[in-house]
């Protein structure tokens, strides 16, 4: 099969090999797999496919230790705790006994930019359960997952309707009506029903359930001009009441003196009499002022007579009424204390004359008027209906309208409404597909009919400018869930959809290999270029799989940390910088996660094993490393950044567990097995592309076949099978496997050359019983940084060792002085007892990135050799370097493998009259470091 990767790009990359020797091999892979497979074998060889979550289970080890304590979260979590805020914005009675998420985070109403981004968990949660449900096949997360989407059909049923009136328990005799904290509601009077009032009272009995500044028990005006109102709490907490003809500095005010209880009734009353205005709560004076110039009257005709509602864009009023109450003359003090005591109307005061709301109403959305002027208020939503009965979200459609005609970002306003849909549309087909729940696909068909409403009524140009917006136009992986939603209803409109969010400026960069990444916001983007992979298949269109394959190499290895992962502050920098933005903010989990899904597509189209490799990389560092090894109920314990910044400490509890990683944390724990083995022509070939222990059950051939390791803690695999058949093994052969791939097939060594970035294929008729055991030995590397060669990183076999150490200066480290002929470095490190995969070296502790712990870490390190030193013999001659920081022993080190010890001397010839003849070394120098490399004995393990 033809290779992808542009000639352009390997040429590049092998120049940068050239001058950079330990960088990743992915430069040379490309080069080298214009069949990485076996030619004619490739050529016809099908289609791949994945198997099912289902079909591979996890054996003993890391991942699925890691897995288990996922699923202990799963299983114990009350996932009711995300229906709430739903069913708050369809007007819906919470749910009884459910705990509420924790303040902040990006869950709840009083989130971050507020609450703008709420119920995107939701939709990572039910992909958890679908996962773990269709991995483990507990019932418990079938149960769960199908409560979820129940109660989401329920509100979406809700939303489409107007609400109704809700109760509660009165502080007079009765109910009281109930406005739920995320409900949008508020009470609407008609307009008109206050002018002309040159005196004034009101009262009211209310009991607020949120502690939200500026939230208003009423609210007079026509707009943020012209208004009177009483605010529960102004910015110092305390009630306020305005009124003004020129906007906020035109304000006359009067301030209370204490803060209104959260879930407690208060009695709150303002009288205005001339120049003096009274605020009085419990039927005691609060707060006064003699200096008023305005009425009611002097405001002019009020169309927007509220309450509970601003005519800013400040949260509505969230709690109860009753007994509400406004008279064209100011009360005494005497009759506000006796309101404070029983019903208006059983008081001297009688019932309001200009208003009298009970609101003792149980049903409907009309609040009776008992004034005899018949100025009933009506129940409403801010927002009104959805635009199309499909809608679905925690939240009112306004982010979504709002979009629509901006030109920058404000996450106050507008945080990335369509991410949001898309993940709880995603996670409503992965609830349908672990279910089979009807409710769930209708749920998801009516997501993307209303989004296809939506966006089909907007030019391209404004759908062009929406998409480009940071953060407001985010719209992740949509398009890859909108066309698994066509697979299942096969609607026109749905495939239009997936077209509707194609960002031309970006696809048709990325076609054009023009790298116009610098500035973006990685996970932004990244999965675009998924979704653009997914939209090839079903169009044919030659420009999103070419855009993708670029993009690819744009981050692979230019952008790319040593653990897989890319993005410094969620951003992508320059190309080629990695040394020098290595900082607290680096590595956003998310990017690993949409690049692992993005390099997944890829090998199923051109099956480059370099997409395989860094795969691996990513999984076994990243995505293993981003998981705390500890349990919680509450937490996920995910990261949402890695900083790779000298002493580094990882933070497993960002935003109180509802960040987009985390969330994406949850997902990758459940899946870890979804891409271990493929199939491909028609059942004619198994690809191994990752070494994990796990069972297939291959039900097309009724075969199983189960791997047994402890890999990476060991450097070997077994696989056993079970059945009949014949079909061509693939083993992936990794990059980093430079000191041998050996294979044995029942004990036999196999008759196959494995050569290091490519599959090595066995084809045979199996049988049970048959074996295939593989053997590959580790070696230690130090991939340096592109921005600064002595600025490096380690890596042995796949896993990326860290230095557990406090400091925040980078860590000298020599590695040269006893390597082996093959490169390997590995002789520097000295193993610690009892602990796999942990070494110390110059001191320091070396562990593996993929634990989970909260140590002090340096992922890389400063490169220090300061003389040459050959198989432990010193030269005495210092190493001479370059201005772009390369030495004389790189240059020696560039050329391992070196078959013996002959040929490394020829290369330190070589090296060394280069190096005299340049002027750093002299003729005696370099005659001492022959004789010092002549001297060395270097170890013949590993080569």
């Amino acid at each position: 099969m033809m290779n992808h990767v542009s000639r352009r790009n390997i040429l590049r990359l092998g120049a940068a090999t050239a001058v950079l020797p330990w960088l990743p091999s992915l430069a040379a892979q490309a080069a080298n797999a214009e069949d990485p497979i076996t030619g004619a074998a490739l050529a016809g060889a099908g289609a791949l496919s994945p198997f099912k979550l289902s079909d591979v289970s996890l054996g003993p080890g890391v991942f699925a230790r890691k897995r288990e304590l996922i699923l202990n979260f799963a299983r114990g979590y009350d996932e009711r705790r995300y229906l709430n805020v739903f069913r708050a914005n369809a007007g819906l009675q919470p749910l009884a006994g459910v705990v509420p998420l924790p303040a902040g985070g990006w869950e709840g109403l009083d989130g971050e930019a507020n609450g703008n981004l709420r119920r995107h968990f939701t939709g990572h949660h039910m992909s958890m359960l679908a996962q773990a449900y269709a991995g483990t096949g507990e019932e418990v997360f079938g149960t769960k997952l199908r409560n979820l989407v129940a109660s989401l059909h329920e509100c979406r049923g809700a939303l489409s309707v107007e609400p109704a009136i809700r109760t509660t328990g009165g502080r007079l005799s009765g109910t009281a009506v109930d406005i739920a904290r995320g409900s949008y509601m508020y009470g609407q009077l008609p307009a008109g029903s206050v002018d002309g009032l040159t005196a004034m009272t009101f009262a009211a009995w209310v009991r607020p359930t949120a502690a939200a500044n500026w939230a208003r028990i009423f609210d007079f005006g026509n707009d943020t001009r012209t208004y009177a109102f009483l605010a529960q709490r102004d910015g110092a907490g305390l009630p306020r009441f305005a009124i003004t003809r020129n906007f906020a500095g035109g304000e006359q005010t009067i301030v209370g003196a204490a803060p209104l209880p959260v879930n407690e009734w208060s009695h709150v009353a303002v009288t205005l009499d001339g120049r003096t205005g009274t605020l009085y709560v419990n039927g005691k004076q609060a707060g006064q002022n003699t200096a008023l110039t305005l009425t009611p009257a002097l405001l002019g005709s009020l169309a927007n007579v509220w309450l509970g509602r601003s005519q800013y864009n400040d949260p509505n009023f969230a709690g109860a009424y009753q007994d509400v109450n406004i008279w064209q003359s100011a009360l005494t003090a005497a009759q506000v204390a006796e309101l404070a005591a029983a019903r208006a109307s059983d008081t001297s005061a009688g019932n309001g004359d200009v208003v009298s709301l009970a609101c003792g109403e149980t049903g409907g959305s009309v609040l009776a008027d008992a004034s005899g002027k018949g100025r009933n208020a009506t129940v409403r939503r801010t927002w009104g209906l959805p635009s199309h009965p499909g809608y679905l979200a925690a939240y009112p459609e306004t982010q979504f309208v709002e979009l629509e005609s901006r030109t920058s970002p404000d996450y106050f306003r507008v945080w990335a409404p369509y991410y949001t849909a898309h993940k709880i549309l995603k996670g409503l087909l992965d609830a349908y597909t672990a279910t089979s729940e009807p409710k769930a696909l209708d749920l998801a068909s009516g997501l993307c009919d209303w989004m296809h409403f939506r966006l089909s009524k907007l030019t391209p140009a404004v759908r062009q400018r929406m998409w480009g917006i940071f953060s407001s136009g985010e719209y992740g992986g949509i398009v890859e869930a909108i066309l698994e939603t066509h697979g299942h209803t096969g609607k026109p409109e749905h495939l239009e959809l997936a077209k509707y969010f194609d960002l031309d400026s970006l696809i048709d960069a990325c076609a054009q290999n023009k790298d116009v990444l610098a500035g973006l916001h990685a996970n932004q983007h990244i999965p675009i270029f998924t979704g653009l992979v997914l939209m090839y298949n079903t169009t044919g269109e030659e420009r999103y799989l070419t855009a993708a394959r670029n993009f690819w190499s744009m981050v692979v290895p230019t952008r790319m940390f040593s653990i897989g992962g890319t993005s410094q502050g969620e951003f992508w920098k320059e190309r080629d910088r990695i040394a020098a933005t290595l900082n607290a903010t680096d590595a956003e989990s998310c990017c690993a996660y949409n690049m692992l899904k993005l390099s997944r597509e890829l090998f199923f189209k051109d099956r480059n094993p370099a997409y395989m490799d860094y795969y691996e990389r990513a999984l076994f560092n990243q995505v293993l490393g981003s998981k705390q090894d500890r349990e919680s109920a509450e937490l996920p314990l995910a990261t949402y950044f890695i900083g790779l910044q000298p002493g580094a400490v990882r933070d497993f509890t960002p935003k109180q567990g509802t960040t987009c990683c985390e969330g994406t944390g949850l997902e990758s724990a459940t899946k870890y097995q979804d891409s271990v083995y493929f199939t491909a022509g028609g059942g004619n070939a198994l690809y191994v592309n990752l070494y994990i222990p796990s069972t297939l059950r291959w039900a097309a051939k009724n075969i199983t076949v189960t791997q047994a390791t402890s890999f990476p803690f060991e450097q070997k695999t077994a696989l056993k099978i079970e059945g009949s058949g014949r079909f061509e093994l693939r083993l992936r052969v990794p990059a980093w496997a430079t000191a041998g791939f050996t294979v044995r097939v029942n004990g036999a060594p196999a008759e196959a050359t494995a050569t290091p970035g490519t599959y090595l294929s066995l084809a045979r008729t199996w049988k049970t019983g048959d074996t295939v055991d593989v053997d590959m030995p580790f070696t230690l590397r130090a991939e340096r940084t592109l921005d600064d060669p002595s600025v490096q990183t380690l890596m042995y076999g796949p896993v990326h060792l860290v230095a557990r150490d406090a400091r925040t200066g980078l860590l000298p480290f020599g590695l040269y002085g006893t390597a082996r002929l093959n490169g390997d470095l590995a002789p520097a490190l000295r193993p610690v007892a009892g602990k796999p995969l942990h070494f110390t070296l110059a001191g320091v502790e070396l562990a593996p990135f993929l634990e989970g712990t909260e140590d002090a870490f340096h992922s890389y390190f400063r490169r220090a050799e300061p003389s040459v030193v050959f198989g432990g013999v010193d030269s005495g001659v210092a190493n001479p370097v370059r201005a772009n920081q390369t030495t004389l022993l790189d240059d020696v080190w560039q050329a391992a493998p070196f078959a013996n010890k002959p040929s490394l001397l020829r290369r330190v010839t070589q090296v060394t009259n280069t190096w005299v003849s340049e002027g750093p070394l002299s003729r005696a120098d370099a005659d001492r470091i022959y004789a010092a490399a002549q001297r060395a004995a270097f170890s013949s393990a590993r080569g």
